[in-house]
């Protein structure tokens, strides 16, 4: 997701953000050191940490930019990456999954940020938040490098769901479309649809069906349907909210990551090949060091759940300190513009008017 520099709202003195500091592949380790990141650029940020009390004092005591910052609530148990979603709603009372959301449930914090395993942090989420009335299924929605001139294209569902009929795309258009009002500061998005192709006779049905959906309630949901996009339109200027299932958006969030990382790895290689190249290298190091931040993973970490009661930050489970803080900033950004009420609210009447919108059509014809 977002470092941060795409959203437009400051935070807000004193925001307090719910942190599950076990569930990431690195451990609290990093997951501390990613808040002191944050927080030495934040000097508003409060933190509620849950986990080992223990450790976490430890790791805490070192950090000068966490001095008075942070309260500890102590958990015994751990959501591995490997538990069954099932099983943790039943017997995961006592992790710090459960806990971290908790807090955000009482509205002791305004949103929570997770390294954890996002089936069950969904489940948790979806049992303790609530959906947003008028949501049926949520989504994740990750911020995706563009050449727009906001630098992000928003893109959802990434991996809530791997299954969507056109109900739910209509769905993920109206909170994509908010998201962008709200993260990237504009008035209009562009939604597009992703598909095999661009031509309408392309797709499944249910892919034209959702289309069709889409476009009839663009204009009294104030945004402007572009139709279907490709793969090759995720990083362009051509749209703003690029809408798919859970499955597809999963996969090209992996292949852009994967792909980022063996530019720069290649890149590496190349500028180390010889003595001229290490040369070439010193020369050209501001262009590549502002190349490589651009298409750094770790700087656009951290998926959005859209949808639910209350705001959560789902941080890759192998996020170090740079990915962990990059999902921090996000959300407290969003917790500081009270995200998730501007959602429900914009869902509400977006809902409201695609229902007239549809109903008028259907009364004419």
């Amino acid at each position: 997701m977002s470092d941060g520099t795409a959203l437009t709202t400051r935070e807000a003195p004193g925001t307090v953000l719910s942190i599950d500091t076990m569930g990431g592949d690195l451990g609290p380790s990093a997951v501390v050191s990613g808040m002191a990141q944050a927080a030495a650029k934040n000097p508003g940020l409060r933190f509620i940490l849950h986990g080992d009390r223990p450790v976490l004092e430890r790791l805490v005591d070192r950090r000068r930019d966490l001095i008075d910052r942070c309260e500890i609530r102590h958990t015994d148990g751990v959501v591995t990456m490997d538990a069954k979603p099932s099983h943790v709603v039943r017997h995961g009372k006592d992790t710090s999954m459960w806990s971290c959301i908790e807090a955000v449930r009482s509205g002791e914090a305004g949103a929570a940020v997770s390294c954890g395993n996002t089936g069950a942090l969904m489940a948790l989420s979806m049992l303790r938040l609530r959906k947003i009335e008028g949501v049926n299924r949520p989504a994740i929605a990750c911020l995706w490098p563009s050449r727009n001139p906001k630098g992000f294209n928003v893109m959802l569902d990434v991996g809530a769901d791997i299954r969507a009929d056109a109900g739910d795309l209509l769905q993920y258009a109206l909170m994509g479309a908010s998201y962008a009002r709200n993260g990237l500061d504009l008035a209009r998005p562009r939604v597009g649809l992703l598909n095999v192709g661009t031509e309408e006779h392309k797709g499944r049905a249910e892919l034209k069906f959702a289309a069709e959906l889409i476009e009839r309630v663009s204009h009294a949901a104030d945004f402007d349907f572009v139709g279907f996009v490709e793969g090759g339109d995720l990083p362009s200027d051509k749209v703003d909210v690029i809408v798919t299932d859970g499955f597809t958006g999963n996969v090209a969030l992996k292949t852009g990551e994967g792909t980022a990382r063996m530019i720069r790895e290649l890149m590496g290689e190349a500028f180390r090949y010889s003595v001229l190249s290490r040369m070439a290298a010193l020369l050209a190091y501001p262009s590549l060091k502002r190349l490589g931040k651009r298409i750094d993973p770790r700087r656009v970490n951290g998926g959005v759940f859209l949808g639910l009661n209350g705001t959560v930050v789902k941080s890759h489970g192998s996020a170090d300190a740079t990915g962990v803080a990059a999902a921090i900033k996000l959300a407290a950004r969003l917790a500081s513009a009270g995200f998730h009420e501007r959602l429900a609210a914009r869902i509400g009447a977006a809902e409201q008017a695609a229902a007239a919108a549809m109903q008028a059509e259907t009364g004419q014809s």
